[in-house]
């Protein structure tokens, strides 16, 4: 089985790069036409999507499939249509002195065939996402979809199938054995979201073919709340980062710091904020399931340990069905809910409430642990704020708020470190999946001969003219 797998991904792949050579670089009407494509499969399949995420998850509002998934996704593509004529466009850049009158540019030009790697916890964006961002750059791409969302990566699939021709855009399903061949296969560019471990054996993978990566890992996003800030604003910013999806988003709040005291003003909040955002949790389709049983004990565990460790565990809803594998958010009060398996990214409805004496204390406290994804820095503090964000090294940051910096389209997304390599939206993501050939331009004018052998007493002068302080 895995053989025959390694030769179909192996010929889907040759498809891909072939069909790249013929036409290497497509125009701006061409790529406009793959991205409609792409608008219409979303727009017209939308429901369908909606029903096969639920599935996956067990339940998930389509509310929040809508809003989390589709929004996003047909907005990048909308900006993308409408800027990627721009983007084509070569840029000039500035030519030394000394070589002038000559011209410098750079040229956006297709890589050729990129692979993507799309995670289970938001299954659909995570793959339109840098599949629009490709597409827009002029390439050919091949998918690999997760096989813990089995429902969503079949859909797409099929659609995919029916919608673009097999050289322009190939989905794959499958295991593990099936993501380890389709890594090893010699992308022009490979785009990969998951867990940090993960992202380790990709990179070595794609290292074998010297393939560049760009690898959106995740990891400890901190949230901290700064002293005089309003608590009940910053708490209800920090519960809606965190509940949405059950805290199963890379960027969702991974802990929080607040002023050393104010622990029990966060519990109070949160409870207020949970009961408003979730007034029948038990019974609305409004909280997410967690993705599949082995996470969800996972969680458990985690919950457990840390209370063995000595943490407080603050449960903010019922204690629901373990059939359903539905977790109501927990707050761990103490430095004990980073014990053990807490070490590592929680992805999910658990949140660490950890109190700080000062400023110091609490950069010093960030900056012991891997640089994270996000940041969220809750201040109103002009001067403070900039400490905030010269102090501290995070993938992006959101001030006053949390998660939103991911949906500008103007922002670059990506980690630094353990929590990812690159970047990618909009022209970032342009620029990511495309070679910025750099161009120069020589004037019939040059003087460069100037510089030829024989040398002597002429380009002794010239070397004491450039060379001058």
């Amino acid at each position: 089985m895995q053989n025959d797998q390694s030769e179909t991904l192996s010929g889907r792949f040759e498809a891909l790069r072939a069909a790249a050579r013929r036409d290497p670089y497509p125009s701006a009407q061409e790529r406009r036409r793959r991205l409609g494509v792409l608008e219409s499969l979303l727009r017209e399949h939308m429901e369908e999507f909606v029903e096969s995420i639920n599935g996956d998850f067990g339940n998930r509002s389509p509310y929040e499939t809508k809003a989390l998934e589709f929004f996003p996704a047909l907005d990048c593509l909308r900006h993308a249509r409408r800027r990627v004529g721009g983007w084509m466009r070569p840029r000039r850049r500035a030519t030394g002195l000394w070589f002038l009158p000559a011209k410098s540019q750079v040229i956006p030009q297709p890589l050729g065939a990129v692979g993507v790697v799309a995670p289970w916890n938001y299954p659909l964006l995570m793959a339109v996402g840098p599949l629009v961002d490709a597409l827009a750059a002029g390439n050919r791409v091949m998918i690999k979809m997760s096989e813990h969302a089995p429902r969503t990566a079949a859909l797409f699939a099929r659609l995919v199938a029916e919608y673009f021709d097999r050289d322009e855009v190939s989905v794959v399903e499958g295991g593990v054995e099936v993501a380890q061949a389709f890594v090893a296969l010699p992308f022009d560019h490979l785009l990969f979201t998951g867990s940090t471990e993960v992202g380790m054996s990709v990179m070595h993978a794609a290292a074998t073919n010297l393939t560049p990566v760009t690898l959106e890992l995740g990891g400890k996003s901190p949230a901290i709340i700064a002293p005089g800030y309003p608590m009940a604003h910053a708490v209800e910013r920090i519960m809606v980062g965190k509940t949405m999806n059950a805290g199963q988003t890379c960027i969702a709040p991974d802990y929080v710091l607040v002023p050393e005291g104010s622990e029990a003003d966060f519990v109070a909040e949160a409870r207020r904020v949970c009961a408003r955002l979730y007034p029948d949790m038990a019974g609305s389709t409004d909280y997410a399931s967690i993705i599949d049983e082995r996470h969800f004990r996972r969680l458990r565990r985690c919950i457990d340990e840390a209370a063995a460790d000595g943490a407080e565990v603050i449960r903010l809803g019922p204690e629901m069905p373990p059939e359903t594998r539905r977790l109501a958010p927990h707050l761990l009060l103490g430095s004990a809910g980073l014990s053990k398996g807490l070490q590592q990214e929680i992805f999910g409805p658990i949140l660490p409430v950890i109190g700080y004496r000062d400023v110091d204390g609490a950069i010093a406290f960030v900056n012991a642990r891997p640089r994270p994804l996000a940041l969220y820095v809750f201040d109103r503090d002009a001067g403070r704020v900039e400490r905030w964000l010269r102090d501290t090294v995070a993938g992006g940051v959101s001030i006053n708020e949390t998660i939103m910096h991911i949906a500008q389209h103007n922002l670059p997304f990506g980690g630094v470190g353990p929590s990812g390599i690159g970047r990618y939206h909009g022209r970032d993501g342009f620029d990511t999946f495309s070679h910025l050939k750099a161009v120069f331009r020589q004037s019939r004018l040059a003087g460069v001969a100037l510089f030829n052998p024989p040398f002597g007493r002429r380009l002794t002068a010239l070397l004491k003219l450039v060379l001058r302080a």
